[in-house]
């Protein structure tokens, strides 16, 4: 099996670079069908930004979100670890937007205090270890300035540890989780069927572990939502339990948190797992 080269301290690198023209595709110029219709609308809502003002979206890819922002009058600045995605986002203009090729838990070649805000869009789950980014987007952000971060569900979401199953007796859809609490780390196919061997990682973490570690960057989270599937099953026998199930089980969870200068945080808990 090919595995990726090592990018920094974890060893691992975690970038879609070697996919980049299938990521690209699949993501294109305004998103997949799940960022247009559900996770960019609650992205920028949550971001919250006025004309004028400066945001940083963290592992950009090709510039999906950079392109939407400077749209709405914001200044953009994008930076992602795969140059190969880089050059697509750069590729696309506009050239007002500013593309780095950097590791998003090195961050230090960026202005203190400069940033209204910063998102970091389903890439998060893809980064190991998280302290070092949000350190670093603490020191980016303003006072007061947001951080907006949106991963797969980690309750309900998890590769391989998560599936959907039938109750014949109760004609009801449900979701099984085999694992939660404790950290891992899998391998993720990418390009399925495409780049045979070919895989990235992706590092679980149970929410605690995002909230421990947002708190000791002095980012004081404010917001948290659980957003569902946006289809709708029209045919079938378990149509409505389909329906239903979507409804109930999110697919997406939301944090927005805010940069606390001097924010006062209990001693650290060994227990909970960066």
């Amino acid at each position: 099996m090919k595995t990726k080269k090592p990018s920094s301290s974890s060893g691992l690198r975690t970038d879609w670079g070697e996919v980049a023209d299938w990521y690209d595709q699949l993501v294109g110029e305004s998103g997949s069908e799940y960022h247009r219709e559900v996770v960019l609308p609650g992205v920028l809502r949550l971001m919250a930004m006025q004309k004028g003002e400066k945001a940083i979206d963290i592992a950009c890819g090709q510039g999906v979100l950079c392109r939407i922002l400077h749209e709405r009058g914001v200044e953009s600045t994008g930076v992602d670890a795969a140059r190969e995605l880089i050059a697509a986002a750069r590729e696309r203009g506009p050239a007002e937007i500013r593309y780095d090729v950097a590791d998003a838990r090195e961050l230090n070649f960026l202005p203190p205090d400069h940033f209204a805000a910063a998102a970091c869009v389903l890439a998060v789950q893809n980064i190991d270890p998280l302290q070092p980014v949000f350190r670093g987007v603490a020191r980016l952000l303003k006072p007061g300035g947001r951080l907006v971060i949106v991963m797969m569900h980690p309750a309900f979401r998890g590769p391989k540890e998560a599936s959907w199953g039938w109750d014949e007796s109760k004609k009801v859809q449900y979701r099984r989780v085999d694992r939660y609490l404790m950290p891992r780390k899998m391998p993720i196919v990418a390009h399925p069927g495409k780049s045979p061997g070919l895989y990235t990682w992706t590092f679980h973490k149970p929410i605690e572990s995002y909230v421990k570690s947002l708190r000791t960057a002095g980012l004081l989270i404010d917001a948290m939502e659980e957003w569902p599937s946006h289809k709708i099953s029209t045919s079938g026998p378990r149509a409505s339990a389909e329906n239903t199930a979507r409804k109930e089980i999110p697919m997406f969870l939301a944090i927005r948190a805010l940069k606390i200068p001097n924010l006062i945080t209990p001693a650290a808990d060994s227990t909970i797992p960066f």
